[in-house]
């Protein structure tokens, strides 16, 4: 069966000598019920219960698979008892505010535990992760009424949540959905409607659904401009909180996929189903746009923990396979042949990997702390600040760590061998779950185009400025210490070749629109390896002088980053200046 332990002592680390977390929950009012300690505690039970409920029912899971009959939708033998004890336990209003019963803790730490649930069990992960997203997404623009009446239900584990936008023929562009809302004499809405790729649209872990969805009303301007959101529970909800009749919304089928095979993905069916509006007439893109940042948040965490996972199950592997003998002597004489360990290749992605990892999860830290300084904070342009940080980091998260995701996960399968390749090594469902984290929540394209387009080009690389103006600061502090000027050099390169390449495509661009969606993916990924550096940075600087070997091999590993992986950003650079004309040269009857 495939292992996964927590990597307790690391989160500890970045938490605690990295973003010296409990000062900066301690200096704020709204965090200053948080510590270091209560923290720990939280982390410590979600890594029992992600190896010892989560993980067991993993490889079930994606065997079983759920079923579709008649409309009723099973999940695998043990999700259900999984998400009862889950739920029972808080962990659904782990970060949802206390008045409708969560638990208000930062973003910094919910990251975490999301990580462990990603490595162990992705489909699972899915279900109350959508009732999060559709919970914040709620608390922010629905009225008091609806989130009196349905939120504490959602974050206690009774009811779910979803997010109904993709239709058969609208994925991308959602202006041109059809799903109708008519409004009602008693303000309700009838919405009717198909709506597809639906995570958890129906399922047997809880008693009640709450379908958020996008629809537009008969008079509704053309385009985006005309969405509006809808709540749109499957029972309808009686004055005293109880269940009342039946709403005709239903599944009218379920998915067969390549992975996360026990989360159940269901084509939904509204059938002049009642509705609610959720925030203001045809403003519902903006509000739904809220849940749609914070799944491609977590898509992100999705891609790290399954590479956490790939870097554990392909290490333990190599340590305990024999094969060949090493190129400068026998290491194992004692052994009819030497660990894989000792021949450098397999060394080069088991490092590979574990490098990613650290640096992701600095990352995903420090994209959370963003989000958490833009929420609590009570200084407004210290909100302002971290609000746009995290537009521009928010597509590089989902798109970059997911790319990381699957490639180290097969990086992973690589070290394995043909063992990588049969089921009960745990690697093939690895890397056919994290398949999907570059395609769901908008693909990785279009995150790329939404950071090189909305991000970038659009308001002339302002956003970049900023972000190469802190990794500077933060890079002068690295100056004086000898043993850091291999990262302190890097790091100013790096950031130098992203501004230039950002003047570059801005300049382009006002040219031949072309040149943004050309430089896009090669621009994105250069991008997340800057970002790596500065996280290498910040974990170097933390480990500096200090004698432990878990420190000093976090600078060995900073600098196999440094030397076997930051290189690539100079060849994407590349990429970028080639242009669009050779890529746009074709014509369309190229193509057949």
């Amino acid at each position: 069966m495939p292992l996964y332990k927590a990597p307790l002592r690391d989160m500890r680390f970045v938490l605690d000598e990295v973003f010296n977390a409990n000062e900066f929950w301690q200096s704020n009012p709204a965090m200053s019920h948080v510590d270091l300690d209560t923290v720990s505690a939280i982390l410590e039970e979600m890594a029992k219960f992600s190896e010892n409920v989560l993980l067991p029912i993993n490889r079930s899971g994606d065997e079983e698979g759920c079923t579709f009959n008649n409309g009723v939708v099973t999940t695998p033998k043990g999700f259900k008892e999984a998400f009862k004890q889950y739920a029972e336990g808080g962990w659904i209003g782990l970060g949802a505010d206390e008045e409708f019963g969560g638990q208000a803790m930062p973003k910094m730490v919910t990251v975490l535990t999301d990580e462990m649930l990603f490595a162990t069990n992705p489909s699972f992960t899915l279900y109350p992760l959508l009732t999060i997203g559709a919970g914040m997404a709620m608390k922010e623009h629905a009225g008091e009424e609806l989130n009196n009446r349905y939120l504490p239900k959602m974050y206690s584990g009774e009811w779910a949540g979803t997010m109904c936008l993709t239709e058969p023929h609208s994925g991308t562009d959602l202006g041109i959905i059809r799903t109708k809302a008519e409004p009602q004499a008693d303000g309700s809405y009838l919405i009717s409607g198909t709506k597809i790729f639906i995570t958890g649209g129906e399922h047997d872990l809880c008693e009640n659904h709450v379908h958020l969805v996008l629809a537009k009303l008969p008079d509704a301007p053309a385009g985006s401009r005309g969405i509006s959101l809808f709540l749109v529970p499957k029972f309808l909800v009686n004055e005293d909180g109880s269940l009342g009749a039946r709403n005709p919304v239903a599944a009218g089928s379920i998915e067969h996929k390549m992975g996360i095979k026990g989360s159940a993905t269901c084509v939904m069916n509204f059938d002049a189903a009642k509705g609610y509006l959720v925030g203001k007439v045809n403003e519902g893109l903006a509000a739904m746009f809220v849940m749609m940042n914070y799944e491609r948040l977590s898509m992100g965490i999705q891609g790290l923990g399954a590479s956490e996972a790939a870097y554990q199950n392909a290490a333990a592997y190599a340590r305990d396979r024999l094969q060949g003998r090493s190129a400068t002597g026998v290491k194992m004489p004692e052994k009819n042949a030497d660990s894989i360990l000792v021949h450098p290749d397999v060394r080069r992605m088991l490092l590979k990997i574990r490098a990613n990892n650290e640096a992701g999860r600095a990352f995903a830290i420090y994209a959370a702390q963003q989000l958490d300084l833009n929420k609590y904070s009570e200084d407004p342009a210290v909100r302002k600040a971290a609000a746009d940080r995290v537009a521009l980091l928010t597509p590089v998260v989902k798109a970059y760590l997911t790319d990381k995701g699957l490639e180290n996960c097969i990086e992973g399968q690589q070290v394995l061998g043909g063992h990588g390749f049969i089921r009960e090594w745990g690697l093939e469902q690895w890397v056919r779950d994290t398949r999907i984290s570059q395609i769901y929540e908008g693909t990785n394209g279009v995150q790329a185009h939404d950071l090189m387009g909305r991000k970038v080009a659009k308001n002339d690389g302002v956003f970049v400025a900023s972000y190469l103006a802190e990794i500077r600061a933060f890079n002068a502090t690295l100056a004086g210490d000898a043993s850091l000027d291999f990262m302190r050099v890097a790091l100013a390169q790096a950031a130098d070749e992203i501004e230039a390449a950002t003047k570059w495509v801005v300049e382009q661009a006002r040219i031949n629109p072309d040149e943004i969606n050309a430089a896009a993916v090669d621009y994105m990924h250069a991008f997340g390896l800057l970002s790596f550096a500065y996280m290498w940075a910040k974990l170097a600087k933390a480990a500096a002088g200090k004698n432990e070997a878990f420190y000093s091999d976090k600078l060995k590993l900073a600098k196999f980053f440094v030397t076997r992986q930051l290189p690539e950003l100079t060849s994407r650079l590349a990429s970028i200046k080639a242009g669009a004309d050779s890529v746009m040269q074709f014509d369309m009857d190229y193509f057949a």
